[in-house]
């Protein structure tokens, strides 16, 4: 695995000729950890992500694979997702707080310029789709 790269296992559950769907099981940091049976802190969460078929390459269901995405498209999403947010809320409510002199419209204000925000990115989800592509390597 390169160093470019965020990869996790998975497990090919269904192929299509367009789109191959690939399970993916999220684990908490401790999940680890030999007393999890008794903490009942640690989760895992089940992910399914649509990588786009390879022709080229005879994969059956159930065959254990690599789900790979460049390093550089994880930062993107997180730039996207949540550091332009918080900027907006904090940008937001640092000018409008003086200029409207009551806090709590400010933070109204801010908060519906973040939903508008998110909004405006659910809206691009097909262009944003485009830019991040997984890509599946055998393990």
């Amino acid at each position: 695995m390169a160093k470019d790269e965020i990869s996790h296992i998975g497990k090919i559950v269904e192929i299509t000729p367009e789109m191959t769907i690939v399970e993916i099981i999220s684990s908490s940091a401790c999940s680890a950890c030999h007393a999890k049976g008794v903490c009942g802190v640690s989760e895992e969460q089940v992910k399914l992500i649509g990588v786009p078929t390879d022709p080229y390459t005879l994969r059956n269901v159930g065959d254990e694979v690599l789900v790979v995405l460049r390093r550089s498209m994880g930062l993107k999403a997180v730039w996207i997702s949540y550091v332009i947010p918080l900027l907006i809320l904090m940008i937001l409510i640092l000018s409008l707080s003086p200029v409207i002199g009551h806090e709590a419209y400010a933070g109204l204000i801010a908060i519906g310029a973040v939903a508008l925000y998110y909004l405006v990115i659910y809206l691009l989800r097909g262009r944003l789709s485009k830019d991040f592509v997984f890509y599946i390597k055998n393990k």
